[in-house]
Order: structure tokens, then C-alpha cells, then sequence
């Protein structure tokens, strides 16, 4: 997958499958596969912070507007660059 195809899948503009999968290993497998291996019995807890990551990441995700989002990405930058 070149990086033009995981942006427009990220940002949901339509990708079709073969864009995605042509002569690509997943191309043939089936969406259980992906899964194999992973079973309640060997999950570990999620720590706070992580919780709190992929809160954060869910919310990002629900802001409809472009602007809004870049600012609280420059918002996170300039935070994360303090010391």
C-alpha cells in the first residue's frame, strides 16, 4: 500500500479493494485471519494513560471540522515540545 492509499483510506475518501490488496499478501485471506491467535484468555489490562490515548484518539476522530482538528493537532504539538 503506497502512503497516498493508507491517506485517502484514513481520511475515507473511497479506495477500492484491488487499490488496497492488489499482489498483496492479505489480498487472499480471509478477515479471521487477522484474528487468529488472539483470545480472551491472553488479553492484558489497558493502563490508564493508554485508556486515555485511545479516548482522546476517538474523540479526534468525532471533530467534523478540519480546522478544529488542525488546531488541537498544533495544540498537541507545541504541548509535547515544551519541557
Amino acid at each position: 500500500m503506497t502512503y497516498q492509499q493508507a491517506h485517502k483510506y484514513e481520511r475515507g475518501i473511497i479506495v477500492s479493494r484491488p487499490d488496497v490488496c492488489s499482489n498483496r499478501p492479505c489480498a487472499d485471506r480471509a478477515v479471521s485471519y487477522f484474528f487468529e491467535g488472539l483470545d480472551s484468555d491472553n488479553s492484558r489490562s489497558v493502563s490508564p494513560r493508554e485508556r486515555m490515548c485511545l479516548e482522546l484518539a476517538r474523540n479526534f476522530a468525532q471533530i467534523s471540522n478540519e480546522r478544529h482538528q488542525e488546531a488541537l493537532s498544533q495544540l498537541a504539538r507545541a504541548l509535547a515540545t515544551q519541557h
